[in-house]
This record gives structure tokens, C-alpha cells and sequence, in this order.
């Protein structure tokens, strides 16, 4: 038996620049990820705080749906509300019968997928991350909303605050998500305690006889006449802005592996606790609402009697928690701080199913391989940043104005509740079909009896989420299309093509760089060449290097713009009798790639197909306004010669003595440099000082003494 090979990593944590440790922290070890997966009690504020913020503003929707028709039409909201309640119950159900049924975190995308094929694939997975912008952009911009309506001052700065939240809350996420669900949890915590205390109290006071009331509830409301059918559509439109309230349920089950083990248990767990809290919050708003009259107008100037041109209307959570407790009470400013906290960290659900769909599809080819890497605190940042981008985008063309986003909201979400819904209906299907299928005895035995039973009940509770969902979706688009839902549907299939073309070249750079027994590249001989623009300390150390590697043949060439130019390197040259021969090829066009690769082509087409090494001296500076001042002349040329066929280059790095900022002891690294590929010396770490190292240069072996000398040996910083 061989022996056990073990491996153990002593490498110290790389060091970073002092401002992204003070934002985000130290680096993580991979091997440290198990520690950071979530309870369920740490879970749910993360994966949960959509859903839960979303009863903060769907029955402020549905009832402001209603209103414009006028008042009596508020006679439908308990209806309407009924109906919301039932569906998020059998969503939630649903969903956890796809947790078990795939628990590897891909969620609706990865039913669609495997149960429906690769274009409702996309398609689910191009809706959600549509939903997972739009959740950032309604969460934070609601959120705005009750800081305003608890201090109207703050109106003028809708914008600038609703930016600025999101950046707070990538910057949280970037830190992991142990550091965020601990950021997160005592807020969401708070919301649902004092909320569900509000309901409690208000619900105690109608059953005293003393009903809060709400300050709206004098005002009447300008309703224009409407039709039959304009009814009908009017009571449609309430319910899609109710539904609004299931946003985020998809959430849990697009992170079942940040749970703790046993996954699918914890975070079926979740997912009941938070349709349950849900459900409870939505309907005593709904009724509080209704009690203490409060009338929310999409028109602010609706309102008969309220002063719409200097005043911002109070959302519903605001006048509720006015008429309950009392305005500019305690309980009040707490419960608008909590819920202000809420509907901004619900933006944190999408910073964490984003990044986790962003990772599967890279996994799966359809996105960027860098979405599926891990940053420094083991979280997928790029796809964190890209979300913080877009959601600022679309804060700033829609002025973080709520009644505008949220009709957006919610077409992305069904989508994929719908197609995944049927997916799951398929996966029931083929399970009951190969029961089926096997022999009579197999079929007898309780194991398999009881496999069929759960996928009977799976089967009918997915039906009926498939059902419910796939009406609401017809709603939702029928009476939010023409509002600016249909910029949604024109994203959808637009994200859904871009994730096919990037599939179809991923798969084509895969089919041709495979590898095969045929493959033959023919490569005879080994020959460097190093590039020489003046006879200086970095070209030295280029020819040690050439020399050192014991190619077949080594010349330098220089690329002659001008004769006194060529004439001035070869006396250099033949002065400091360098040991390798000096080849000057001429520009009269002042390029340099192009005359180099017009000299290899010539000299293999000679002496046959030998492999070309490129040794290119390159300066390391310290200070970013340097970078300007070369001309970066061989990271030019190294890119022209990498599409020439059998040549090979390697960049020469030569430190100059403003490097030490980013290398020495006194200064930490640039941001993103070792991560961008650049160099980094770990050296200085360690106390061995670079500019003790000398570049020594040597004649080829065997050759005269008289032919050439050895280059002094100079002890630059390179």
C-alpha cells in the first residue's frame, strides 16, 4: 500500500493594501469556507429579508391600486389579500419540495434546465438575475421612501441616499456573509418583533373599541369613472402589486449550500419560518390598514385637502405606525428605522442570490468564468459588484422613485416561479415513470411504496404551484406591461441570448483546444532572441537570462528606426564585447513588432521550424503616474508576437528603485495587483532584499576570452 500523501499549506495570508483590509478584512483561507456556512437563525435575516420586507410595501401597493378607483373599491382588499396569502402558502410548499428535490443550490434555473432543456434554462436564469437588480433597486429606493416619510427634509436627497445605501451594502457583503447575516440579523430581527407588535397592539385596540386611525383618512379621493371591464382589470392589477409580497421566496432555495448540514432540513426550515412571518405581517398591515383608513394615492394630489406640493406623503407603515402608537413617538421612529433597515437590507437577498446563480451558470458555461471565483473572504464579489453597478444605474434613470420601479417589479420572479414550477411537475412525472418500470416484487416493497407516495404529493403540490403561478403571471403582465413592465420583457430574452452565445464560445474553445493523440506541433530547434532598444543594465540582465536557459542559439536583435541609432548599439555592443552576436534589422516605418516578426518568419522559413523565445527587458515602478511616463513599449510588442505561431515570450522585469513602494516594508501592494497578474515579490516579506541580487552576465561555454567579456557585475535594484 503506498503511503498517504498529506498536504498542508504554511503560506502566510498575502498581504493587502491597508484600505481594503479596513473595508473588508482580512483574507480567508479556502479551507476556513465550512466555518462561514449560516444557521438557520443566522439564515433567515440573510435569505429571508426580501420576502419579509416585502409585506413593508405590497399592501401600501394593493391598497393605492385600488384607490384609483376611489374608496369603495378598498371593499375588494380583504379578498385580494386572502388570494396573496394562499398563493405565497403554496409557493412556499412548492419550493420546499424543490430543496429536497435539488439541493445543489441552482434552484429554478437548474430545474428548468435539466427538466425542461437549455432555453427555459436561460430563460429562468436570465429572469431572476433581471429580479435580483429590480429587488435591489424597489428595497433600497422603499427604503428611502420611510426615512423620508419619518423625515421629510431628506426628500431632495432621494437619490444620492439610495446610492450611497447600496454601496454600504456591497461593501457589508464583500466582508462574507458571516460578517453580513451578523450586520444583518438584529435589524431584521427588530423589524419583525416591532411590526408584529404594532399588529398585536392595533388588533387589541379594535377589539377595545378604540380603532387607531390614520392621518390620511379624512382626506377624500378623486376617482375618475370607470367601465365593467376597467373594474376587472383594476382588481387585477391590486392583486399582481399584493403579489409582490412572494418576491424573494426563490431565494432559499438558490442558496441551500451556504446552509449548515443537514442543508436541505435547515433550509427547508427557513423557508417555512419565513413564509409563516410573512404571511402573519401581510395580513394584520392589510387589516390595520383597512381600519384605520388609511388612504395611499398614486398621485399624491389625489387627496383632497392634503398639501402634495410641499409635503411627501407618508407610506403606509408610517401612518399605521402613527395612528397605533402615536406620531413621533418612540415606538414609531423605531418601527420606521426598523422597517427603513429592512427594506434596505432586503437588497442584501439578491447580493446573495446574484452572486450564487452568477457562480452556477459560469460552473455550467452560460456567464463569465469570473463570476465563479471566490474573492478574498471567500464570497463571489464580481458578481456582487456587477449587481452594485447595474442597481445604481437603474436607481439614477428612475430617480429612486418607487411607484415607478415597482411596476418592473415581480414579471422577473414569476417567470421563473412558473417555468420552474413545471420543471418540477416533469421531475415528478419521471420519477413516478421509472417506478413504474421496474419489476412487480421492486414495485411491492415499501421503500419503493413510499418513494411513489412522495412523488404523488410532490406532483400535486407542484401542480397547483404551477397552476397558481402561471395565472398570476398572465396578470402581472397583462396589467403591468404597459406601465414599463415591457422594458422587462425585452431584457429577459435579450440576457437570455447573450448566455447562449457566451455557451456556444466557451464550447467552441473547448472543442478546439481539446486534446488528442493526433496532435502534432513540429517544433525543431530552440532559438532566443533578445530585443534590444539601447545597451542598458535591464538588456544585461535579459542576456543573462537567455543564457542561463541554454537555448540552442541566442542572438540579440535590435529594430533600427534610424541609422545613427543601429550604429550607436553595435559600438555599445562591440565596447562591452557582449557575448552573444548583435543582429540590427531596419524600420524605416518606426515600428517594432512588425519588422521583428517579418525577421523570425525569414529565419525559420531558413533554418527550419525551431521555436522562438522573445526575452523583452520591462520596467516595475512604484508610482502610477510612471506608467505614463514609459511607453510600455514591450507590452505592446508582447501582444503583437503572442499571434505568431511557435513564439514564445518572456517579459524580463527590471525594478526600479521606485518599485520599492510597492515591494518594500514601508508600503503594502497595489490594489489588485497580484490578483491582475502584475509581479509581486514576496521576498521583502521574508527579509531578502532585492537590491542585493546581482545580474551577472556570462560568454557562452567554450567561447574565446578575446571574443567577449563579462559584463561587470552592477547590484541594481532589478
Amino acid at each position: 500500500m503506498s503511503p498517504a500523501v498529506t498536504t498542508e499549506s504554511r503560506e502566510p495570508a498575502p498581504e493587502t493594501p491597508i484600505a481594503k483590509r479596513i473595508l473588508i478584512g482580512d483574507p480567508l483561507a479556502s479551507q476556513n469556507a465550512d466555518e462561514h456556512l449560516l444557521p438557520k437563525r443566522m439564515a433567515l435575516p440573510i435569505f429571508a429579508s426580501d420576502a419579509l420586507s416585502s409585506v413593508a410595501y405590497a399592501p401600501q401597493e394593493l391598497l393605492m391600486i385600488l384607490l384609483l378607483g376611489g374608496t369603495a373599491f378598498l371593499f375588494f382588499s380583504p379578498w385580494i389579500a386572502a388570494a396573496v396569502i394562499l398563493l405565497l402558502i403554496v409557493v412556499v410548499l412548492s419550493y420546499r419540495q424543490l430543496i429536497k428535490a435539488y439541493p445543489s443550490g441552482g434552484g429554478d434555473y437548474e430545474v428548468a434546465r435539466t427538466n425542461l432543456g437549455e432555453v427555459p434554462g436561460v430563460i429562468v436564469a436570465s429572469a431572476l438575475l433581471v429580479d435580483y437588480v429590480l429587488t435591489v433597486a424597489v428595497s433600497v429606493a422603499s427604503g428611502v421612501d420611510n426615512i423620508i416619510s419619518a423625515l421629510p427634509v431628506l426628500n431632495t436627497w432621494r437619490v444620492e441616499l439610495a446610492v450611497g445605501f447600496v454601496v454600504l451594502i456591497v461593501i457589508v457583503n464583500l466582508r462574507g456573509v458571516r460578517e453580513a447575516s451578523r450586520a444583518f440579523a438584529l435589524p431584521t430581527y427588530i423589524f419583525i418583533g416591532s411590526v408584529g407588535l404594532m399588529v398585536l397592539v392595533g388588533l387589541i385596540r379594535i377589539a377595545a373599541g378604540s380603532p387607531p386611525v390614520a392621518s390620511s383618512a379624512q382626506y377624500a379621493v378623486h376617482a375618475d369613472s370607470i367601465t365593467q371591464a376597467a373594474v376587472i382589470l383594476l382588481i387585477l392589477r391590486a392583486f399582481s402589486s399584493g403579489c409582490s409580497a412572494l418576491t424573494g421566496v426563490e431565494a432559499v432555495s438558490n442558496g441551500v449550500q451556504a446552509f449548515r448540514r443537514p442543508k436541505v432540513k435547515n433550509a427547508q426550515a427557513t423557508l417555512a419560518a419565513m413564509g409563516t412571518i410573512a404571511a402573519i405581517l401581510f395580513a394584520g398591515l392589510v387589516t390595520l390598514g383597512l381600519v384605520s383608513g388609511v388612504h395611499y394615492a398614486e398621485n399624491p394630489c389625489d387627496l383632497v385637502g392634503f398639501a402634495c406640493k410641499t409635503t411627501p406623503q407618508p407610506s403606509l407603515m408610517a401612518q399605521i405606525a402613527a395612528a397605533t402608537f402615536g406620531m413621533n413617538s418612540i415606538p414609531f421612529f423605531i418601527i420606521q428605522a426598523a422597517t427603513a433597515c429592512v427594506l434596505l437590507l432586503a437588497a442584501n437577498t439578491a447580493f446573495n442570490g446574484f452572486p450564487l446563480l452568477g457562480s452556477v451558470l459560469a460552473r455550467d458555461g452560460y456567464a463569465p468564468k469570473a463570476l465563479n471565483t471566490r474573492g478574498d473572504r471567500l464570497v463571489y464579489s464580481n458578481g456582487m459588484i456587477i449587481l452594485g453597478v447595474i442597481a445604481i444605474a437603474v436607481l439614477v434613470i428612475y430617480q429612486a422613485n418607487l411607484t415607478n420601479l415597482i411596476q418592473l417589479y415581480i414579471i422577473g420572479v414569476f417567470v421563473s416561479f412558473s417555468l420552474g414550477q413545471i420543471g418540477m411537475i416533469r421531475h415528478w412525472i419521471r420519477g413516478l415513470r421509472a417506478i413504474r418500470e421496474l419489476p412487480e416484487e421492486a414495485r411491492a416493497q415499501k421503500s419503493a411504496r413510499t418513494e411513489a407516495f412522495g412523488y404523488r404529493k410532490g406532483l400535486v403540490i407542484n401542480s397547483l404551484g404551477a397552476t397558481m403561478t402561471v395565472a398570476v403571471l398572465i396578470i402581472v403582465t397583462i396589467t403591468k406591461f404597459t406601465h414599463g413592465a415591457w422594458l422587462v420583457f425585452l431584457a429577459i430574452p435579450i440576457l437570455a441570448t447573450l448566455m447562449m452565445g457566451v455557451y456556444r464560445y466557451y464550447r467552441d474553445v473547448e472543442h478546439e483546444i481539446q486534446m488528442d493523440d493526433s496532435v502534432h506541433f513540429g517544433a525543431s530547434g530552440d532559438v532566443a532572441i533578445v530585443l534590444v532598444n539601447r545597451l542598458q543594465k535591464p538588456v544585461a540582465k535579459a542576456v543573462d537570462y537567455a543564457l542561463a536557459a541554454k537555448h540552442d542559439k541566442t542572438m540579440a536583435v535590435h529594430v533600427a528606426v534610424t541609422k545613427e541609432d543601429s550604429d550607436a548599439v553595435r559600438k555599445d555592443w562591440e565596447e562591452h564585447r557582449m557575448p552573444i552576436p548583435l543582429v540590427s534589422i531596419e524600420s524605416p516605418f518606426r515600428t517594432y513588432a512588425g519588422p521583428l516578426i517579418e525577421f523570425i518568419n525569414h529565419y525559420r522559413e531558413k533554418h527550419g521550424s525551431a521555436v522562438i523565445t522573445v526575452y523583452l527587458p520591462q520596467y516595475i515602478v512604484g508610482h502610477w503616474w510612471e506608467t505614463i511616463l514609459h511607453n510600455r513599449r514591450a507590452r505592446r510588442i508582447a501582444q503583437q508576437l503572442m499571434l505568431v505561431h511557435g513564439v514564445t515570450i518572456t517579459l524580463v522585469p527590471w525594478l526600479l528603485d521606485s518599485s520599492e513602494l510597492v515591494y518594500g516594508r514601508r508600503s503594502r501592494p497595489l490594489p489588485g495587483q497580484e490578483r491582475a497578474g502584475r509581479p509581486y515579490s514576496p521576498d521583502r516579506r521574508y527579509g531578502v532584499d532585492p537590491s542585493k541580487t546581482h545580474v551577472r552576465v556570462t560568454r557562452p561555454q567554450g567561447a574565446p576570452t578575446e571574443d567577449a567579456a563579462p559584463v561587470p557585475e552592477p547590484a541594481p535594484k532589478g
